[in-house]
């Protein structure tokens, strides 16, 4: 059976108001959907209850097959003095590969998110972006079945951003259910799918 995450008439209250009502949609693998709208929308809230972690109040959320969920946050935290390449790679050590295998591996999905020139370079010597797409890569390490992706480019500038955003198609390449909140019409653009939370408010 295929993973999917099946959202039916999903609304969601904060205070005295309703901040989305009504959302429904079937999420699939091997799509990157960009969850846009207005600060305070509830885009970090939706991806709270995608999670499971949330529940709404209104509607269901039924999450088939989805296995492990992996957030990666907006501000990526690292181990200052560890490579680049240790970071993707412990994911794969920790499910019993050998460090010769895992480190294959690792530089495999650091040449897709354009950084195999920085595998051993220490985390605190990466630009703000380079930080970003090495946590995107180890999201993929993960093996997570629903990976979620909280404003990957809010902390960057244009150019940084940019960079960024051209690697976002890299995240669905395992077989996730990847949703990536967002308010950059850039990033918006990089993904195949959108879901606007302004058409459930």
């Amino acid at each position: 059976m295929s993973a999917a995450v099946h959202l039916k008439d999903v609304g969601h209250s904060f205070g005295s108001g309703m901040l989305f009502s009504h959302l429904d949609g079937t999420l699939e693998p091997r799509h990157v959907y960009a969850l846009v709208g207005p600060s305070g929308s509830g885009k970090s809230t939706l991806l709270s209850i995608i999670a499971g972690w949330v529940t709404p109040t209104e509607g269901t959320v039924e999450r088939e097959d989805c296995g492990r969920v992996h957030w990666v946050q907006q501000n990526p935290h690292g181990v200052a003095r560890r490579m680049a390449i240790d970071h993707v790679a412990l994911p794969f050590v920790a499910r019993g590969e050998t460090r010769t295998a895992a480190a294959r591996h690792a530089r495999e999905l650091l040449a897709m998110f354009g950084l195999e020139e920085r595998a051993e370079r220490q985390f605190r010597e990466l630009s703000g972006g380079e930080a970003q797409r090495l946590m995107l890569a180890r999201g993929v390490a993960s093996q997570a079945g629903l990976l979620l992706v909280d404003e990957p480019t809010a902390q960057l500038d244009l150019h940084t951003a940019a960079g960024v955003n051209e690697h976002l198609h890299a995240l669905s390449v395992a077989g996730a259910i990847v949703v990536v909140a967002t308010h950059d019409p850039n990033t918006r653009d990089a993904c195949t799918d959108v879901i606007d939370l302004r058409d459930y408010q």
